[in-house]
């Protein structure tokens, strides 16, 4: 069967996102990293989205989501998949209104995640990421409850909630007399960067738009530069659980590989310091996905010498034992 892309989401459904969200999100701070700035010799400032509801910048993309589906259809509930953060997301969005909400997640998620998830009200159902289809269990679900599927990013209505991030951090860069050029945020399927790309790009069409992914799972750092979308060659194996997508999705591709300046991969020991980096310095707790594009400045990835740089510090939902480990490495 061949899947047809639905249309990205444009600007004007980024600002009507953010009107949804007013009152349920945060609008996260745009904090100066100044020990950062003086080892990389640039002008750093984070986007603190691991401060967001829910821990993540997924809550966004989730509540607008929700509020997009007719009311009689949303009290069927809502079905998603995610190792995680997305599943948070959606658990508190449904929450919010009142609706079921069953999520699948692997059964190697971080145990805080899953826990979350419960905790929220959602019904969990685990499944084995290197034998089991995600999707497949996910819309068998829906398709016996009646539920709505909430794709983690391969769908307009998320994508342009993550995008909500990126009119933030325009008016947040007005605020501080800055232009941006450079802003860098991470990608597991995507939906977060091209929204802060769409949003970015309609005020600052000089500023680059740069992918950080973990080693090994930089899938669309590898699809920009192919030009075409291509796939990791193992489902699971970084300490970025949040960034292990298989592939960029179809809608997200096709805004990130018109906006999209390039990528960077980091190993997982860059990942931890960048963790430890974010406790020490910015006193921050950044899980090791949403770490990536401190850990890319960090290690020297990008030439960054003279340059405004914005870095989307994207989730905070980190186990203990892997934030003693990033600690005491």
């Amino acid at each position: 069967m061949t899947v047809h892309p639905l249309p990205p989401p444009n600007f004007s459904d980024i600002e009507a996102a953010a009107r949804r969200l007013e009152g349920a999100a945060v609008k996260t701070p745009l904090l100066p990293a100044s020990e950062l700035s003086r080892l990389t010799g640039a002008n750093v400032f984070v986007k603190a989205e691991c401060l967001q509801r829910t821990g993540s910048f997924k809550f966004r993309g989730a509540f607008n989501r929700l509020s997009l589906i007719d009311a009689d259809v949303r009290q069927r509930g809502v079905v998603a998949c995610s190792s995680g953060n997305h599943a948070q997301g959606v658990a508190a969005a449904a929450a919010l209104y009142e609706v079921p909400a069953t999520i699948v997640m692997p059964r190697d998620a971080p145990a805080s995640k899953i826990a979350r998830t419960r905790r929220l009200g959602a019904e969990v159902v685990l499944y084995d990421r290197r034998t089991e289809d995600r999707e497949a269990i996910s819309h068998a679900i829906a398709e016996k409850t009646g539920a709505t599927f909430v794709h983690p990013y391969d769908d307009p209505g998320v994508m342009a909630g993550q995008g909500t991030v990126g009119l933030e951090i325009v008016a947040q860069s007005a605020t501080l007399g800055i232009v941006p050029d450079f802003v860098l945020a991470p990608a597991s399927g995507g939906g977060l960067i091209g929204g802060i790309a769409l949003a970015i790009h309609e005020t600052f069409h000089q500023t680059q738009v740069v992918v950080v992914e973990p080693e090994g799972f930089d899938d669309h750092g590898r699809s920009l530069a192919a030009g075409k979308r291509v796939s990791n060659a193992e489902p699971s194996g970084s300490v970025c659980d949040a960034l292990m997508a298989q592939t960029p999705g179809r809608v997200t591709f096709a805004v990130n590989s018109r906006h999209l300046a390039g990528g960077a991969a980091v190993s997982d020991a860059e990942a931890l310091a960048a963790v430890a980096h974010g406790v020490r310095e910015l006193k921050l707790v950044i899980e090791p996905g949403g770490a990536v594009g401190l850990a890319a400045l960090l290690s020297g990835k990008l030439d960054v010498a003279g340059r405004t740089v914005v870095v989307v510090a994207s989730g905070g939902n980190i186990d203990d034992d892997m934030l003693v480990r990033a600690l005491t490495a």
